[in-house]
């Protein structure tokens, strides 16, 4: 039975897809079409811990940096976080997603690790999205 993985590793898995976070980031066809994907996944997937309940939150934030919404974010934090949902997508990763629980544990460390990493930004994103909710009304 495969065993989830460790902190360290779940590090190393975010590094490795940055380069193709970035080259998803430039190119806005694509970025339409992964955070469909993200959406689709996101409404089947069992929230078992924090850090998968994130995912919405990291989603919004490619949204609007993508819709040029909210651009007082650095390219490298936007990097970090599409490589984290670049995982969170993948099927096949450390620990595959078809396995009860184990698959969904491996993403949530992935996306917890990310989002230590950047923690700062995102909740400078939450604040200027609470102040564009109170601007509406």
């Amino acid at each position: 039975m495969p065993k989830t993985i460790s902190k360290q590793a779940a590090f190393d898995e975010l590094k490795k897809r940055y380069a193709k976070a970035e080259n998803l980031l430039n190119d806005d066809a694509k970025v339409e079409t992964f955070l469909t994907k993200l959406e689709r996944k996101i409404k089947w997937i069992p929230f078992i811990s924090k850090e998968l309940k994130s995912v919405p939150t990291l989603i919004g934030m490619l949204r609007s940096y993508w819709k040029k919404d909210y651009t007082k974010v650095p390219f490298k934090t936007m990097v970090a976080i599409v490589s984290a949902l670049l995982y969170f997508l993948s099927p096949l990763d450390v620990v595959p997603d078809w396995i009860p629980i184990l698959g969904q544990l491996d993403d949530a460390l992935v996306i917890g690790t990310c989002w230590k990493l950047v923690n700062d930004d995102i909740d400078a994103y939450r604040k200027w999205k609470a102040k564009q909710g109170k601007a509406k009304h």
